[in-house]
């Protein structure tokens, strides 16, 4: 009886707050634009700029970080639990969503892959340098709005998502990085 009690206050709360924040979209332009350019192409350019540290010695060791912890909390958990929950996008489930963008077929919804990578690189960054982590995690949770924000997301997604993402880094760093600088 508890479990369905809770289970019941997790979708209310989940389906309330997905309503409040998403039907603040097409209201405003500027949010909308930021809503799509943190939810669609930031990703791109942080990409780019984990290439570009990749190839800087000074910053190597943080770029591997970051790798490895997009790596597990991407490809390792967050893409097999999609396919094994089959949790449906809010556009899918609500048709009064106000979907800002369009996903590459993939329907399904949790845990969010986006937080899972951002608050990974989060972590790992923070890891290396705490006041640029700290302003990594303020992205992440930009990134985590604007899914919700552009329709793509419920917001138990994103509290997930981030979840796997700073485990995934922590362990990354714990077993993988600090033995490996110890070799060093």
């Amino acid at each position: 009886m508890l479990k369905n009690v809770n289970l019941t206050i997790i979708k209310t709360v989940n389906g309330t707050l997905f309503e409040k924040i998403n039907n603040l979209a097409s209201v405003y332009k500027v949010l909308d634009w930021a809503g799509i350019f943190f939810a669609d192409y930031l990703l791109y350019i942080i990409i780019a700029a984990i290439l570009v540290i990749l190839f800087v010695k000074r910053t190597r060791l943080m770029a591997i970080a970051i790798t490895v912890s997009i790596f597990i909390s991407r490809l390792v958990i967050t893409e097999p639990l999609k396919q094994i929950l089959h949790h449906p996008r809010p556009y899918i489930v609500l048709e009064n969503t106000r979907k800002l963008i369009s996903e590459s077929g993939d329907y399904l919804s949790f845990p969010s892959g986006h937080a899972a990578t951002f608050f990974a690189i989060a972590i790992a960054v923070y890891f290396f340098d705490r006041k640029l982590g700290i302003l990594s995690f303020i992205i992440a949770l930009l990134v985590g709005v604007a899914r919700v924000y552009v329709g793509v997301h419920w917001p138990i997604d994103i509290v997930v998502g981030a979840l796997i993402g700073i485990i995934s880094g922590i362990i990354t760093h714990k077993y993988i990085i600090v033995p490996l600088i110890k070799r060093l």
